[in-house]
């Protein structure tokens, strides 16, 4: 036996999901108190702290120590407790410029599309125009045409328009001043003023719904992405039978929370936290 074999994980360690089996308890109860404070929770009564991450209060103490002097946390401004630090902000700002969007985006669409059993789509804007970057589907009939590499006008598309909702209404009217609107279906926005009507309405409800608003017999929704800026990067999408996104219809609302929340989640991706 080597020196090391006694240290060595399993090899097939990787191919299993991520399990408790090999948790290390000091860094989920580190992780633990992290996420404790990261929600607001300035750690100022130590008995309190300690019952509501459920750590004694001499560990509790030397993770606060701890974490202090490794700059994760840092004393608030005010002197009482402790606020994240600048070391948080710095692995943070390491993940964001790692990521690229579509390989993060493939696992949350994918996943979409299997617990919907709709196609998923990620698109970004490019010019007055969307490129589908994603496309995920579920293991059944397919019945849209829109692929990886699609280029669909952003005025009349779901997606479109979430990220035209997003932007300012000076920046939209400069994007399409001269623009040729053509009624692709009898639903389409023919003029700028007809166009940010519909944006401010999509904006307010936080998603936006076709039904046969671009393909005849197919429905659709989505919702922005943001980066840590707020601004929309992309927008995500769920496409299917039209019957399935009629308002009333049984599974209009499994669809809204899907593709909101999978938007939560790249958003969060991305570096965007809600305010």
């Amino acid at each position: 036996m080597s020196p090391d074999s006694a240290h060595t994980m399993p090899e097939d360690l990787d191919d299993k999901p991520a399990s408790k089996t090999y948790d290390v308890p000091p860094v989920t109860r580190a992780l633990a108190l992290l996420r404790y404070i990261a929600a607001g929770n300035r750690c100022r009564n130590l008995s309190k702290a300690s019952k509501a991450v459920e750590i004694n209060r001499t560990t509790l103490l030397r993770l606060l120590h701890t974490l202090e002097r490794e700059e994760m946390i840092e004393k608030a401004p005010e002197g009482e407790g402790y606020v994240l630090g600048f070391g948080v902000l710095e692995l943070a700002s390491s993940l964001l410029g790692s990521r690229d969007i579509v390989r993060a985006a493939r696992p949350v669409l994918q996943r979409l599309a299997d617990e919907t059993g709709l196609s998923s789509h990620l698109g970004v804007l490019s010019g007055t125009d969307v490129i589908v970057l994603v496309r995920e589907t579920p293991q059944a009939q397919l019945i849209s045409n829109i692929r990886e590499g699609s280029r669909l006008p952003a005025y009349a598309t779901v997606m479109g328009r979430m990220i035209l909702a997003h932007m300012p209404p000076d920046a939209v009217r400069a994007l399409l001043a001269g623009y040729d609107f053509a009624a692709i279906t009898d639903q389409t926005p023919t003029t700028i003023d007809s166009l940010q009507t519909q944006l401010a309405k999509d904006r307010a409800a936080g998603i936006a719904w076709s039904v046969a608003f671009f393909e005849e017999g197919i429905g659709s929704c989505s919702c922005v992405v943001l980066d840590q800026t707020d601004l929309p990067v992309a927008a995500i999408s769920l496409s299917g039978p039209q019957a399935y996104f009629e308002e009333g219809s049984d599974s209009r609302q499994k669809i809204a929370d899907g593709v909101c929340e999978a938007a939560r989640r790249l958003s969060a991706m991305m570096g965007h936290f809600p305010k």
